[in-house]
């Protein structure tokens, strides 16, 4: 029904722009059985990497191995969508003009592609791997994915430019829609690149942590830990630089990185073995919880939850975000996504007070409650209240300091009365007082972190998936 003879279709638009296979990722590290996945990729040299009939049923055909042998999936997405033109899947969004080489007709809504890939969420690792212009179905799939690498020159839109000006909303070039600048930012793209070749390889590592532990490992001086947390409680630090410290060397692969700045959710590896660390950010609103973080540490979470990867807590925050403005982001909502998904995880959760615990944030780093984790230890430099020390006085001295006429007499007793609050919330105290499991010296975290990981029992993967479904955000 093309119109096109059988040597023109073989030449020109072969595969129908799909290119799948079954193959070994991660082979030096892992036997051939954990370490074979399903691939597939557009191919941009037939009509744009957009999507026609046939290479639909292709597309179907390895997302069902993919279910049916539990192997990961890596999907490279670029092209424009659905074909524009005569029959076939017309979702939209692709600029060429070129008839779906195979036919069929009802716009393809009946198309099982988009179902086969949602129904792989949560039963195996999905990486999406997008280079230059994704729209539409192509945008689709790459958004069903566990994470999404994208290099510089990408846009990503769930329209492109022929789908955009039809719907009469103007007219723009595919640089304008779903830029980088655009899409890292507000959390899309979990791993920017900088091309194709560094995408494979991020994606081999990020992969990496979901076949299991490695035997060869290194690790740095851990006594370095003890003078990362300053001890002046007004001085902030970088919590990667905790991270990276206590990690194996060069095992750390964060996701995410310039969304929500204040929660940082990175994978690595402690003693060979994969580990799931969420840590607070104190140099961003003092490591306070904001809508866009908690969905970004609780999403994480599931991830980490599907794939039997424990989770490390390290936890640094004065609580939850407060304020007229940030109740407009829905914190209400958002933020008791970190209670809900917390209370019931089924991997080890492990939480480790490096500076502040207050409130409901503290908890919230804590699945809930400092007895949630398998273990709650704190740092030397820890400090713990209902709430955020300043605050505390504040309300709870209010009478007193209101009486008090003289401003300078008024400020000295304010700050006495913090500091006898501080001295009150160390974490010797709360060592004590069992608020928390132990106090330890911060060169002894990687130790306490792999210690734990040893103690509890290997996963038994199971055929059915471990939760229905992992959210897309």
């Amino acid at each position: 029904g093309t119109g096109l003879g059988l040597q023109e279709v073989i030449e020109g638009y072969p595969g129908d722009g799909m290119v799948t296979g079954v193959g070994t990722v991660n082979g030096d590290l892992f036997d051939g059985e954990i370490a074979r996945c399903v691939v597939l990729a557009y191919d941009y040299t037939v009509l744009a990497g957009t999507q026609g009939g046939g290479n639909h049923r292709k597309t179907d055909r390895m997302l069902e191995q993919a279910e049916q042998t539990l192997r990961p999936v890596i999907f490279f997405a670029e092209g424009g969508g659905g074909r524009a033109g005569t029959g076939g899947n017309r979702q939209g969004g692709s600029s060429v003009q070129r008839g779906d080489i195979v036919g069929g007709g009802g716009g393809g809504l009946d198309t099982p592609t988009f179902a086969s890939m949602g129904r792989l969420s949560g039963l195996v690792p999905t990486v999406g791997i997008t280079s230059g212009r994704c729209f539409a179905g192509n945008a689709a799939l790459l958004g069903c994915c566990d994470v999404i690498i994208a290099t510089a020159n990408s846009n990503i839109g769930m329209g492109g430019p022929a789908m955009i000006e039809g719907g009469g909303l103007g007219v723009f070039t595919p640089e304008e829609v779903g830029p980088m600048d655009v899409q890292v930012p507000n959390g899309v793209v979990d791993l920017p690149v900088a091309d194709e070749v560094e995408a494979a390889e991020v994606a081999k590592k990020y992969l990496s942590y979901f076949q299991g532990p490695i035997d060869h490992w290194e690790s740095a001086d851990q006594r370095h830990l003890r003078n990362i947390v300053p001890e002046n409680r007004l001085r902030v630090y970088d919590i990667r630089d905790v991270i990276e410290t206590f990690s194996d060397t060069d095992s750390v692969l964060e996701l995410r990185r310039y969304f929500a700045p204040g929660m940082v959710t990175s994978l690595m590896r402690v003693e060979g073995r994969p580990l799931g660390v969420i840590a607070n950010n104190p140099m961003h609103s003092g490591g306070a919880i904001e809508s866009d973080g908690a969905d970004k540490a609780a999403r994480f979470m599931q991830i980490c939850d599907a794939f039997d990867i424990p989770i490390l807590v390290l936890c640094d925050t004065p609580g939850m975000m407060v304020g007229p403005e940030v109740e407009k982001t829905a914190l209400v909502r958002h933020c008791c996504r970190l209670f809900v998904t917390g209370a019931n995880l089924t991997v080890p959760l492990f939480t480790m007070v490096l500076r502040k615990a207050y409130g409901l944030g503290a908890q919230a780093m804590a699945g809930g409650s400092f007895k949630e984790p398998l273990f709650t230890v704190a740092w030397p430099t820890a400090e713990f209240g209902g709430m955020g020390l300043e605050g505390q006085v504040k309300l709870g001295f209010r009478e007193e300091l209101a009486q008090i006429e003289d401003a300078d007499e008024r400020m000295e007793r304010y700050e006495e009365l913090v500091e006898h609050a501080y001295q009150r919330g160390k974490a010797l105290n709360a060592g004590v007082s069992f608020s928390v499991d132990d106090v330890i010296d911060p060169a002894d975290t990687r130790r306490w972190v792999g210690n734990a990981m040893r103690s509890v029992p290997e996963p038994q993967r199971v055929v059915t998936k471990r939760r229905r479904n992992i959210d897309t955000w």
